[in-house]
């Protein structure tokens, strides 16, 4: 009986290494590809940034833009209130409780 408990436990240990072997190498394999596929840090251009003023500008024209539409999305949209659902819906939980409660207290006929 012993034999078949170290059997089953070397299997288990096994298993469990090789699961946790094959997440370490594939952790180690992106730790790599980042590595590989990082931006490296661009040597600087001779070229003049541009004026602050012209930033603002174009700042100030998308917001303008991302609220003409919105507004435009809102006056297209038809959203509606939902009616509410009649009281007789009852969901299989509910159900499920009543019918112990009835159950309980000695009202539940079966059949």
């Amino acid at each position: 009986m012993s034999d078949v408990l170290v059997q089953s436990l070397q299997i288990t240990a096994l298993g469990m290494g090789l699961v946790f072997g094959a997440i370490i190498v594939l952790w180690l394999m992106m730790i790599f590809l980042t590595a590989i596929s990082a931006d490296k840090k661009e040597r600087t251009s001779t070229l003049p940034e541009p004026a602050p003023a012209m930033e603002i500008d174009f700042k100030a024209q998308a917001a303008a833009i991302a609220v003409a539409m919105a507004l435009a999305d809102q006056e297209a949209c038809e959203a509606h209130a939902l009616p509410t659902p009649p009281t007789a819906i009852v969901s299989a939980w509910q159900l499920g409780m009543r019918t112990r409660l009835l159950a309980q207290k000695g009202n539940f006929r079966r059949r």
